[in-house]
């Protein structure tokens, strides 16, 4: 396991090493994913381009749309107020990210760019409409997060691009969210399935008037179910809907079968959370506007 070491202390720096890298190159942010990948055999990059002494990319702007800079870690999501009400799906996720040291080190931004499709932020993220800022030679572009990881570990991020931030818009008015995770053990455990939401009632708090769900570690990238979603909206919230909607979700994800579940197993704990995680986000909204 050797390669070149590099610190850039720009963002026009990072970024003309990563273009003469290539394919040869990787960033590195936190590095709880990047490192172990080295150290296992699975990468062997010549050149690591640090992001540690990168100014702006530890950012986060919560005036109108919300941005999370590629290098905000877990911990930061964590003990952010303005997470603490609507948006708190974000630190339901960010809290169950490995322990505290990897919380004080992992990154939003090595989160999505590792392509798990175990990963709780992304979820999170994927129910929020997360859009994705990307920078490279040729300039910024931005990507949507649904649809940015292609296959486990497989990204349409080009050798050369670095991911700056993710953004979301602002929650509509009578908006929740909640985020809920199945595994082996409370913490420091990968999902074996996970579920976030992003709940929006109309001005009577009976029925859904738009509604978000995300599922994670039920198929090849984390996923949207769709059906659930168009199933949920216009209808009241009845425990007989929310049932019926994480039945429709569970025949929407994609699961395999390893030594920490079965399939059909992955399948039914998405029939059981999606109500849970709907009946929170309700919980939520109706507290805050009572």
């Amino acid at each position: 396991m050797t390669f070149d070491y590099h610190e850039p202390t720009s963002l026009r720096e990072a970024i003309e090493l990563g273009a003469r890298f290539g394919v040869d190159g990787r960033f590195l942010a936190g590095g709880t994913d990047l490192m172990v990948q080295i150290h296992r055999g699975r990468l062997n990059p010549r050149h690591v381009v640090s992001l540690q002494c990168v100014p702006g990319l530890d950012a986060i702007e919560v005036d109108g749309a919300i941005s999370l800079g590629a290098r905000v870690t877990h911990r930061r999501i964590e003990t952010t107020t303005d997470f603490q009400g609507a948006l708190r799906a974000l630190v339901e996720g960010a809290e169950v990210v490995g322990g505290h040291q990897v919380r004080n080190v992992a990154t939003v931004g090595g989160n999505i760019v590792n392509a798990s499709p175990a990963a709780d932020v992304v979820v999170v993220l994927l129910a929020l409409e997360a859009r994705l800022t990307s920078l490279g030679p040729a300039g910024e572009r931005t990507i949507a997060l649904d649809g940015f990881g292609t296959a486990p570990g497989v990204t349409v991020l080009r050798p050369n691009e670095l991911l700056t931030r993710a953004s979301f818009p602002r929650l509509a008015p009578r908006t929740a969210t909640a985020f809920l995770k199945a595994g082996r053990r409370r913490a420091m455990e990968i999902s074996i399935a996970c579920v976030a939401a992003r709940l929006t009632l109309d001005a009577a708090l009976e029925r859904c008037q738009d509604v978000r769900i995300a599922l994670g570690a039920v198929a090849p990238t984390a996923m949207r179910a769709r059906s659930a979603e168009r199933y949920l909206e216009g209808r009241p919230l009845t425990d007989e809907v929310t049932r019926e909607a994480g039945r429709i979700a569970a025949t929407e994800c994609r699961p395999i079968g390893d030594v920490r579940a079965s399939a059909r197993y992955r399948a039914l704990l998405v029939a059981t959370l999606v109500p849970r995680v709907l009946a929170r986000c309700l919980e939520r909204i109706r507290f805050h506007t009572s």
